[in-house]
């Protein structure tokens, strides 16, 4: 799953004191005023997160490089590495037996 479509499906956005930014496109081909607002944003490469507080500078921030980022609150946050944690978990080994059974050694 893309990470677009992995932060999208989450939660719904709720008001949070934190905004979890993650770029989910290129740098490359953009234009000079939004790789400076990335670069202000701490964001250099790709599928990377940074934490910001939820102020109005910030959320201008956000709005200029829209097409390029996406954010979650802190519980979407929170949700999507839980989740991926559980994914990565270890299981238990699948046991195959590739002995016949008894009961179709009789019939023969």
């Amino acid at each position: 799953m893309s990470a677009f479509n992995a932060f999208k499906a989450n939660v719904p956005v709720a008001w949070s004191p934190n905004l979890y930014i993650t770029l989910v496109r290129g740098i490359p081909g953009t234009r000079r005023l939004h790789r400076r607002t990335l670069e202000a944003l701490r964001l250099t490469k790709c599928n990377r997160t940074v934490m910001r507080w939820n102020t109005p500078t910030v959320r201008g921030m956000i709005q200029q490089v829209k097409r390029l980022v996406v954010v979650e609150t802190e519980e979407m946050y929170n949700a999507r590495k839980q989740k991926d944690a559980n994914h990565r978990a270890l299981r238990p080994p699948l046991v195959v037996n590739h002995h016949s059974s008894p009961a179709t050694e009789s019939s023969t």
